[in-house]
């Protein structure tokens, strides 16, 4: 059977029919399971399934799958339950961080404003016993601004620096993953090295929140909510990893799907909790309502570097930007000309039939571009695979509209513009172009485990 995405001829991975039970959260057995288990007896049969994931079983090692296999709801209540027993020695400090690209879902899902819904979820979250809920954009700021500084970099560099350029965008796991163990070392690269935003929420909440609370990295479980699986899988990297605490900075992944098959098995609905102010990483400040950057279904990491580099590069200040499209929807193009030349050339490219032309194109030494946004899953982030999609796998087109439309209609704010980022960048990280920003907003990717591929394949 031929993989829809990756290259390889032959792949194991099997489809949601295919063996369920192989594939079914172990049932509990321990006797403080059992406990948890006569609690939360619905949800421990909930149907968690490796098959959700962009990865194959060929990209997924053993001992990861087992580790994936734990970050699901059970995890979750496994922690709350601890929280209720007399040992407080073993008692965590629950913080749970919610996508942006999230909240669109749960807000068409229960007919809500994007506003309320945040406010919903982070009430129903306290009252299963959650301490903080927390708001990305945050995160995604530190993410969009390093990107920003990194792509200028390497564009002054290009004749200098073989790899400088193209650079690819690297906040999607699914895209990491796939170039990494599968195009290996002549992309890897050319991949931005900041990190994502759920791997900097992170590194705030065990770092800079962690401090603030005077806890140690370890009492902390920090859950992110997000709209596809692959997140599971970049929570497991070895480089999000603190050895002296023992300690991931993202401990579990919870896609929004998972979170409303809690709210169904607990018979609850949004409309029925009550609305709590989403907190702050700044002791009792409350976040206002939902902001979110540029770009219609993602970050928006291609519009806010495009702009950032006609203005640093070319002194030139870009207010729309205006697609072509390509081959489909899902592959656009963005360029600037100065004096009847082409000085930036950019692309949009999400799922894997045009991430593999893309490559193509590289491999052939065609490549036009300057910087690549890079996203799995087609449509983009709001049509992850963890979210928006109907019971028999496939996207919920008509759940998935009205998800664009309520994300359309966030507000926009520059990340230049967040005085808490800019004060983070000083107390926190010691100024904007210090060593400790590198050691904390970025890291390295490479080719893992080389694996033979065939880039001849007609999608």
């Amino acid at each position: 059977m031929k993989c829809e995405n990756c290259t390889k001829k032959e792949c194991s991975k099997k489809q949601k029919n295919d063996d369920k039970q192989n594939t079914l959260v172990d049932p509990l057995s321990t006797n403080d399971e059992n406990e948890e288990k006569n609690e939360f007896h619905k949800l421990a049969g909930a149907k968690i399934f490796l098959s959700d994931c962009l990865a194959c079983d060929n990209c997924v090692t053993s001992e990861e799958g087992v580790r994936i296999f734990q970050q699901n709801q059970k995890e979750f209540f496994r922690i709350l339950n601890l929280n209720k027993k007399c040992d407080t020695s073993k008692h965590k400090v629950l913080a749970v961080s919610v996508c942006t690209q999230s909240l669109p879902y749960f807000a068409a899902k229960f007919r809500l404003c994007v506003n309320d819904a945040a406010k919903r979820l982070c009430g129903f979250l306290k009252s299963l016993g959650v301490h903080y809920v927390f708001d990305t954009t945050i995160a995604a700021d530190f993410s969009i601004l390093e990107s920003q500084k990194e792509f200028v970099q390497r564009y002054r560099q290009r004749n200098q620096e073989e790899h400088a350029l193209p650079m690819f965008a690297s906040a999607c796991p699914g895209w990491i993953r796939y170039a990494e163990r599968v195009l290996t070392n002549p992309v890897t690269p050319h991949i931005c090295t900041a990190k994502s935003p759920q791997q900097i929420m992170g590194s705030l909440v065990k770092g800079y929140f962690a401090r603030q609370q005077n806890l140690s990295p370890d009492k902390i479980f920090h859950i992110i909510v997000a709209p596809c699986y692959d997140k599971k899988l970049e929570a497991l990297r070895e480089d999000f990893y603190t050895p002296l605490y023992n300690s991931q900075d993202v401990d579990c992944v919870l896609t929004s799907g998972e979170i409303v098959q809690i709210m169904e098995q607990k018979n609850v609905s949004m409309k029925e909790v009550a609305e709590v102010a989403v907190d702050s990483l700044f002791g009792e400040i409350k976040e206002e309502d939902v902001v979110r950057h540029d770009g219609r279904r993602s970050d928006g990491y291609l519009e806010h570097i495009f702009k950032h580099a006609a203005k640093e590069l070319f002194d030139m200040d870009v207010k729309e930007i205006t697609y072509k499209t390509l081959k489909n929807k899902d592959f656009q193009e963005v360029s600037l000309e100065k004096d009847g030349e082409t000085v930036l050339r950019f692309a949009a490219a999400y799922g894997f039939r045009n991430i593999q032309n893309v490559v193509l194109k590289l491999k052939k030494g065609k490549f036009l571009y300057h910087f690549v946004e890079v996203l799995a899953c087609p449509g983009g982030c709001l049509n992850g695979k963890g979210q928006a999609q109907t019971e028999d796998g496939k996207p919920d087109k008509v759940l998935l509209s009205q998800m664009e439309e309520l994300y359309a209609a966030i507000p926009v704010r520059l990340p230049e513009t967040s005085m808490h980022v800019q004060k983070l960048y000083q107390d926190w990280l010691e100024g904007m172009d210090s060593k400790k920003v590198q050691e904390t907003l970025h890291t390295g990717y490479c080719a893992v485990n080389q694996t033979a591929s065939s880039m001849d394949i007609k999608w």
